[in-house]
């Protein structure tokens, strides 16, 4: 494995608290595919870990409320031929969930005023172009 998966800032993965699994992937490998677990399934408890902040714990529990099965999140990864490159894909993409689901939420749009001369130039142009349409009419053309 190549090192800590960082979430964000100094806060990563803890390697202990994944559980990986291995069976056989449908993917590409030809005969190969039929002798070699290569599809990777890691699983990590959220409910009971104590790798994260208390306010981003929180905010994960509430958000993949629909992904969690008693608290533990999974992420499956079965597109590589070799079972390292599928544990390294499932790694990061957990890693990835996690920093989603644990990012503050947005600040909310403040609401900005219309500038009024920008009102007064566009009711001007409008104006104009009723005046230009207008004029196009053939009322006034008659003998």
């Amino acid at each position: 494995m190549s090192g800590p998966y960082v979430i964000r800032g100094s806060v990563s993965l803890p390697e202990a608290e994944l559980v990986w699994r291995f069976s056989r992937s449908s993917g590409p490998g030809g005969q190969h595919v039929n002798t070699s677990d290569t599809q990777v399934e890691v699983r990590f408890d959220l409910a009971k870990t104590e790798a994260l902040p208390p306010v981003w714990k929180a905010r994960a529990l509430e958000r993949l409320a629909p992904k969690l099965v008693d608290g533990v999140v999974s992420v499956r990864a079965s597109e590589h031929r070799s079972q390292w490159r599928n544990r390294e894909t499932a790694a990061v993409r957990l890693a990835a969930l996690l920093a989603e689901a644990t990012a503050p939420p947005p600040k909310p749009r403040r609401p900005t005023r219309i500038p009024r001369g920008i009102n007064e130039r566009r009711l001007r142009q409008k104006k104009q172009r009723s005046d230009t349409k207008r004029g196009r009419s053939g009322r006034d053309w008659g003998p």
